[in-house]
């Protein structure tokens, strides 16, 4: 097995946090990134999922709008009626 070097950049704190968690857990940098990169070839993916961690700015009103008790719909009494109003 051959060697090849990689070279980042990142935050120093990113760097620090990173290699103190990678410390607490028994490792260097170099293993958890290679475990990191050998996870993504064998899920032939990233290993964890990516969101937005914010909700956006539509869901901002939306949420406010109905704290407000604006633009809600219902109750309804019946599925019948619920439809109804979805396909209007």
């Amino acid at each position: 097995m051959s060697l090849a070097s990689i070279t980042i950049k990142t935050d120093a704190e990113v760097k620090k946090e990173f290699n103190d968690i990678c410390e607490e857990l028994g490792l260097n940098m170099s293993v958890a990134i290679n475990m990191f990169m050998k996870t993504v070839l064998r899920e032939r993916g990233i290993p964890f999922e990516l969101k937005l961690s914010e909700p956006n700015e539509l869901t901002y009103k939306v949420l406010e709008e109905s704290m407000k008790g604006e633009n809600l719909n219902g109750p309804y009494d019946t599925v019948e009626e619920l439809m109804e109003a979805l396909n209007a």
